[in-house]
């Protein structure tokens, strides 16, 4: 088992690049720090710290910089064990599952929100696309997720309709040779839509981009590399919209349970979810 007390000696080391220094943050001696980073070589077997020629500067090796990241994972663990263990407050959690294919910043900033009206809430959110949410629903793993699908394929506790627009980087134009498509991986519905319309519209197309990423899809639209099927809410200042393109029926964006009764917080966070989901 390695030792919490030596992992932060050796992430003061790093971070200050001076036994001294870090002695300082630790409220150690610069020879007790020495000692304590010893004894975790003696540990893991490794050399994890070198000295310069002037013996003033010091500098991780590899295996060094290796645990020093593992050494600041275990310890925000550590810290955050023990705000939970002596929090007068009771964390209700809520597994929420988000589509890999909405802007995370704007998620991330509505979830920051409903977390700060209740501090009370350990909120647990799962990306992926959206069929792998649906299965993690289906298994009991989420209480709550959204998704993007079909309009109107299936029961929903919220819903929002949404436009979708062929779009492509500036300069690019395209011609009689196969369409170049940036795409979601199988199951999304983007990818459906845009490969369904070409077809219908007898138009050639290759897959030139693939990622599970909105921002990886929203980069290769910019940077010319593909054309693609995007809401509207991303796209891109630096998008242009192809308007040669068969044109998109709308999705839609469904707030979903797993079917149980929803309690308190859970109810609130739909609640929530319902007034700032906008698209």
């Amino acid at each position: 088992m390695l030792d919490l007390e030596l992992l932060n000696t050796l992430v003061c080391v790093v971070d200050e690049g001076s036994f001294t220094r870090a002695g300082e943050r630790v409220h150690r001696t610069q020879s007790t720090v020495s000692q304590q980073i010893r004894k975790l070589e003696e540990a893991v077997g490794r050399t994890l710290l070198l000295r310069d020629r002037t013996g003033n500067h010091v500098s991780a090796t590899e295996h060094g910089e290796l645990l020093a990241h593992y050494a600041r994972r275990l310890l925000a663990l550590s810290r955050e064990a023990q705000d939970a263990l002596t929090s007068d407050l009771t964390l209700e959690p809520v597994r929420i599952g988000v589509p890999e294919d909405f802007d995370a910043r704007r998620m991330s900033a509505m979830l920051s929100g409903f977390v700060k009206m209740k501090p009370g809430v350990r909120l647990e959110t799962v990306s992926g696309m959206s069929v792998d949410i649906l299965r993690k629903l289906s298994a009991g793993e989420l209480e709550i997720a959204l998704l993007k699908r079909e309009p109107g394929s299936g029961e929903c506790l919220a819903s929002w309709p949404e436009s979708l627009v062929w779009v492509k980087g500036e300069g690019v134009e395209l011609t009689d040779e196969p369409v170049p498509l940036a795409l979601f991986p199988q199951g999304c519905v983007y990818r459906q839509r845009a490969i369904r319309g070409l077809d219908k519209a007898r138009r050639r197309w290759r897959v030139a981009f693939g990622s599970h990423s909105l921002t990886g899809i929203q980069a290769a639209v910019s940077s010319g590399l593909g054309v693609s099927v995007l809401p509207t809410t991303a796209v891109l200042p630096e998008h242009r919209i192809c308007t040669d393109l068969p044109d998109l029926p709308p999705t839609e964006l469904a707030l979903v349970s797993a079917g149980a009764a929803l309690n308190a917080i859970q109810q609130a966070l739909i609640e929530f979810l319902r007034a700032e989901i906008k698209v």
